[in-house]
């Protein structure tokens, strides 16, 4: 440790000399791009608990104070952040106040137990009063009734390892449970509560915030149904669950619930600036003499266009916020022409296709389209057996398709429409995000085949109920989408177009890829011994079949052996042998005969 990092770092005493906070998983990208929009240009912020690099990243602009508990996670943060104290909230100097208090952890994560236990209300009482008049207060609190905790495989109350000393959940009278008891313990604190937004999928992995209201307001938003089913199984991919974690919480969305069931929530909240500016207000070591509250930045406030601290107009946050594979953060804007994205340069989408495409470089701030996903609506009708619902999107996606070509050709983004990227409203096709596009135009019939493919797989791996035999493959199951898009397909068509998928790779037996539900891998159970009691069967009747053969062979020996040791069996020989003798010794002279006729001419020539 070199001298400047050990003077960067204040040790108040209370702080845990061999305690790391640290995690793997670095899924604060939606996090640190919401506070970048918060925090403007030279303010004071408190980071109280641990945060990843992302956030002190994007908060380069800033002067940054952190309020850890861990000397190892403060030992390496100190080259980078103006200070560090190590103690928990007792570290805190009485009277000091920021811009913005950060708790993106929790609250959990600040409290040190080698000092006074405050307590969930102590800890936010503390928090608060590092809050300036007029400053925010961006805090992170734990759904004890989350889509996490609804598809663990393992019970949250039987924790054992280290930093599970203290298990919250909804029987901790001590701490809030949902959102309406949060906002009522931050109005007790001195707060006002503001915008809100749910976090997926996990409460240590958040990919994805999405507006509490606008969830409440959209319930069948394409938009929403695609982010929450895309961060839930990349989020749960290789973790063993009870349940589809993706299912649930699209069927949460739809339901209004989406919000009540988010593994954990970010709430903004405002401290009412009430106090008359005191010009003589003793400073802080973060705040130059002489600055007043009209020359102070001010937070929560839009700053994506950098203006100068202080200045700059007020505007609506995103309805959503998604990390993107890479570590960039996508937005969803709404402006007077309603939703739309916002990219950052370089930026990407994850409901694009998975093709060889580029991201198209004009236009980074196309709206986002108002309608239902199509892999839903799909879904909804095969569960419901309504074939008349399942003939008229297939056809109205097929006949989209043929408007959409050219010369048979499709090109640009809507070579890339899936069913995970199309929404349909009434009789409006639209893609759902434009901006990857393919590469080269592939026909009409490859796309259709394509996208039908991909749905056949989640359907039989997914082990969805569907109107059609339960013995098809999936390129069985794609030609009977087909059909019933009023296509022609076969088998060679649908392989063809999956060949960079490697579609025979997939069967009904496989379980679906993602999570390892056990509701899945057991219907991926039943499905295999189905199959297996149909090969059971189907080899009982060869068997069977086999023997029936083998018997009646049996018996035609036997029959042939009698006929062979009878009377009338050795006269008849007797009676054919000198015949057949006599017919051999004839075709013997005949043969003779030709060969000396055929020497005789010879000779002649």
């Amino acid at each position: 440790m070199t001298t400047e990092t050990a003077s960067a770092v204040t040790l108040p005493g209370g702080e845990m000399l061999a305690w790391s906070d640290r995690t793997d998983s670095a899924g604060d990208g939606p996090l640190a791009a919401l506070a970048a929009r918060l925090v403007p240009a030279g303010a004071r912020v408190l980071l109280a608990g641990p945060h990843g690099p992302a956030l002190l990243d994007a908060l380069a602009h800033a002067r940054l104070t952190c309020l850890l508990r861990g000397y190892p996670d403060a030992a390496v943060l100190a080259d980078r952040v103006d200070r560090v104290l190590v103690a928990g909230p007792h570290g805190l100097p009485a009277g000091e106040e920021y811009d913005v208090v950060i708790a993106g952890a929790g609250l959990d994560a600040v409290e040190s137990v080698e000092g006074e236990r405050l307590g969930w209300d102590g800890l936010l009482a503390r928090l608060v009063a590092a809050v300036r008049p007029g400053g925010d207060l961006l805090l992170r609190l734990d759904n004890p009734l989350g889509v996490h905790r609804l598809v663990a495989a393992e019970s949250w109350h039987a924790g054992r390892s280290d930093a599970e000393w203290t298990v919250g959940g909804v029987l901790d009278a001590a701490r809030p449970a949902n959102l309406e008891q949060a906002r009522e313990r931050l109005a007790a604190a001195g707060m006002r509560a503001g915008s809100c937004y749910a976090a997926y999928p996990r409460p240590d992995l958040t990919t994805a915030l999405l507006a509490v209201d606008e969830l409440a307001r959209h319930t069948s938003s394409g938009l929403f149904d695609a982010v929450l089913h895309t961060a839930c199984t990349d989020g749960y991919t290789g973790r063993f669950v009870l349940a589809d974690p993706a299912r649930l919480a699209a069927d949460a969305l739809h339901a209004g619930r989406a919000a009540d069931l988010a593994p954990s929530w970010l709430i903004l909240a405002r401290r009412p600036d009430t106090a008359p500016t005191d010009p003589d207000r003793q400073s802080t070591d973060h705040e130059p003499a002489g600055t007043d509250d009209a020359a102070r930045p001010q937070p929560g406030v839009d700053r994506s266009e950098n203006p100068p601290p202080g200045g700059g107009q007020t505007s609506p946050l995103p309805a959503a916020l998604v990390a993107m594979t890479g570590g960039a953060v996508v937005e969803v804007r709404d402006g007077p022409q309603g939703w739309h994205w916002h990219r950052p340069e370089g930026g990407a989408t994850p409901y694009a296709g998975r093709e060889v495409a580029h991201r198209e470089p004009d236009g980074p701030d196309e709206p986002v389209p108002d309608g239902r996903l199509l892999r839903s609506l799909l879904l909804d009708g095969c569960l419901r057996r309504d074939t008349a619902l399942l003939r008229g999107l297939l056809r109205g996606y097929a006949d989209w398709l043929d408007g959409q070509a050219e010369q048979g050709q499709l090109v640009g983004a809507v070579a890339l429409a899936g069913a995970d990227n199309l929404v349909v409203d009434g009789d409006r096709w639209a893609v759902l995000d434009r901006s990857r596009r393919a590469d080269a135009p592939s026909p009409v019939d490859v796309v259709l085949a394509r996208t039908l493919w991909r749905f056949a797989a989640d359907l039989l791996t997914g082990g969805y109920a569907h109107p059609w035999t339960s013995t098809l493959d999936v390129a069985g199951l794609t030609v009977v989408l087909g059909g019933v898009a009023g296509r022609d397909f076969d088998r060679a068509v649908v392989e063809a177009a999956m060949q960079p998928e490697t579609a025979a790779a997939v069967a009904p037996t496989d379980p679906p890829p993602g999570p390892r539900s056990y509701q899945q891998l057991r219907e991926a159970w039943l499905r295999q011994r189905e199959e297996n009691t149909r090969l059971t069967a189907l080899l009982r009747w060869t068997e069977n079949l086999l023997t029936t053969r083998e018997r009646a062979l049996r018996r035609a020996e036997a029959k042939i052996n009698l006929l062979s040791g009878s009377l009338s069996y050795k006269v008849g020989r007797l009676a054919i042998t000198p015949a057949r003798m006599a017919r051999r010794g004839a075709r013997a002279a005949k043969r003779r005969a030709r060969a000396a006729i055929s020497a005789k001419q010879g000779g002649q020539q």
